[in-house]
């Protein structure tokens, strides 16, 4: 079998088993979020934390649950890294350096998982497992909590009332996250990923020398990192290490975690909202563009260019043999296409036009199918652009849902589009014009200039995989991707909430024969089209000057 047919059957399979899940796991979180009772573990954490989870929130309320929440667990994790080296377990590391342990506890609190440490050289056991695997959970239930709180916005009306967050923060955590945890993390021990808490030995010869490495509880916090859209690896080479991902079964299992809760939330969305024929034209959307750029990035790692390639048979370059370049293709559209940052193989050694594919999946806002919980509210906030483009070509005021989106709408959902954007753009040209930060490069002209655009959007669009070519543990790395990765995260949450509130507050508009049909295909198109142009028109500059001028000479 040829190594394109194998790629296509994985591709193939995987929407195979997303289809299976689709229907059963976005209906059971449409009752987890839709939900009245309480599990007696969850009035425990309740209890313990003084939260009333019957009491409902108005977006202002909301949002500082969300902010004060985050803002505490950013410095637990801090602390925790500082103290490292008097914790139990720390495998003899000593404390994490101020801006590198900022930088990290920024960076798990914000769902991005941006790692400038090798983790098995850095993190303990108490820091790998009671830090940052938590992180994973929380972080990405406070996504979906946000996410939740705007399709309540879209189902309410004359009411400001977005639902209680420590209530949908512990039954997203204690409901969904957990349970799909423990069944993946039994399947990934089968496929032969770690799972224990034993020390640092030494293990085989090589080039004269032994080499060390350390367990730890892999197979638990791998499954989460996928689940979870986190991307953070135990180990420094992340999913492209055998004790985190060491088959090609795995491999496709994790692409299929990764993808899983993003499509299934469009299920949610349809039910929550009434109607699931708007759930399958976001979901058409997000299928159009994830299958249209899995194709590309397969098409350009499998052409053949020069001898080097010929002997290969594709560009191998930076892949692991096991996956080759069909699995190593569909995990890099996964992971950059939501707001995972998990890697299989280095995105640095793609051909120019493969890593460009995987930085414009990023430059999307991850929305296709995007991050959990981040990636459905940033596809509605496209929808609402979309809505908004198309209502004034005909001359109608525009409507989705049954809610009319008038200035102030537009307003807070223009806002969302232009944070991060401003946030690459901006540091990337200070970086590039400081000669400090330039000196991290590891390669000069096009190639160099992508390393540096490639961190602040993974940093700004809350991702974490990185180019591999930079050199990130310095103060200025550290402190500005930091920055970045937090306004990136929570400056949005400010305008999906507000928005949110904005449209609860409504009364329903009833539906004309004038009224744009966003359950159609035509809509479907519409969208695909407005995100494409609004992305091309924002970073086609920038990434003419690094990726397109690289893959066009090559």
């Amino acid at each position: 079998m040829s190594p394109e047919i194998a790629g296509v059957l994985q591709l193939l399979t995987l929407m195979t088993a997303l289809a299976l899940a689709y229907r059963p796991l976005g209906d059971h979180m449409a009752r987890v979020y839709s939900s009245e009772k309480h599990w007696k573990p969850e009035k425990w954490i309740y209890r313990a934390i003084g939260a009333d989870p019957t009491a409902e929130m108005r977006w202002p309320a909301y949002l500082r649950g969300v902010l004060a929440f985050s803002a505490v667990s950013v410095l637990f994790l801090y602390l925790m890294q500082r103290a490292q080296g008097i914790l139990p377990g720390s495998l003899g590391f000593v404390a994490i350096d101020p801006d590198q342990a900022f930088n990290t506890a920024a960076s798990f609190v914000a769902n991005t998982n941006w790692q400038s440490y090798y983790g098995e050289q850095a993190m303990g056991h108490v820091v790998q497992t009671g830090g940052l695997a938590v992180q994973n959970f929380v972080s990405a239930a406070v996504g979906m909590a946000v996410a939740v709180a705007l399709v309540r916005g879209f189902a309410r009306s004359r009411t400001g009332e977005l639902g209680n967050f420590w209530a949908d923060l512990v039954r997203g955590t204690v409901r969904i996250l957990l349970p799909i945890s423990v069944i993946g993390a039994i399947v990934l021990v089968a496929c032969g990923a770690i799972q224990n808490f034993a020390g640092i030995h030494e293990v085989g010869q090589f080039l004269g020398g032994t080499r060390q490495w350390n367990g730890g509880a892999v197979a638990s916090q791998e499954v989460i990192k996928e689940l979870g859209t986190n991307g953070g690896g135990y180990f420094n080479a992340n999913s492209a290490h055998p004790f985190e991902n060491p088959t090609p079964f795995s491999n496709l299992f994790e692409i299929f975690l990764i993808l899983l809760i993003p499509f299934a939330l469009t299920r949610t969305f349809g039910r929550m909202v009434g109607n699931l024929r708007q759930g399958y034209a976001i979901l058409a959307t997000m299928g159009i563009i994830w299958v249209a750029f899995t194709a590309l990035m397969m098409w350009t790692e499998f052409a053949h260019h020069g001898p080097a390639f010929d002997v290969a048979g594709a560009a191998m370059e930076g892949k692991e043999a096991r996956f080759g370049v069909g699995g190593s293709s569909i995990f890099a559209v996964a992971t950059t296409l939501t707001s995972t940052g998990a890697v299989n193989s280095f995105h640095s050694s793609y051909t120019g036009l493969g890593g460009g594919i995987a930085m414009l999946g990023m430059q999307l806002g991850e929305i296709a199918p995007g991050g959990v919980g981040s990636g459905l509210y940033g596809m509605l906030i496209m929808a609402i652009i979309a809505v908004f483009i198309a209502g004034l070509m005909v001359g109608r005021t525009p409507e989705y849902l049954g809610k009319k989106i008038g200035t102030r709408e537009i307003k807070l959902a223009a806002c969302h589009i232009l944070i991060t954007p401003a946030l690459v753009l901006g540091f990337t040209a200070a970086a590039m014009a400081l000669d400090t930060p330039a000196n991290s490069m590891t390669n000069s002209g096009a190639h160099g200039f992508s390393e540096i655009l490639y961190a602040y959007t993974s940093g700004a669009n809350n991702n974490g995989s990185a180019f591999a070519g930079l050199n990130a543990d310095t103060q200025w790395f550290n402190s500005t991707i930091g920055i970045a990765m937090l306004f990136g995260r929570f400056l949005p949450m400010v305008f999906v909430l507000a928005l949110a509130g904005s449209l609860a507050e409504q009364k329903p508009v009833p539906e004309t024969a004038g009224t744009l049909r966003t359950d159609k295909p035509l809509y479907a198109g519409l969208l695909v089209a407005t995100i494409l142009i609004i992305t091309g028109l924002t970073y086609f500059p920038a990434l003419a000057l690094g990726p397109l001028a690289e893959g066009l000479a090559s």
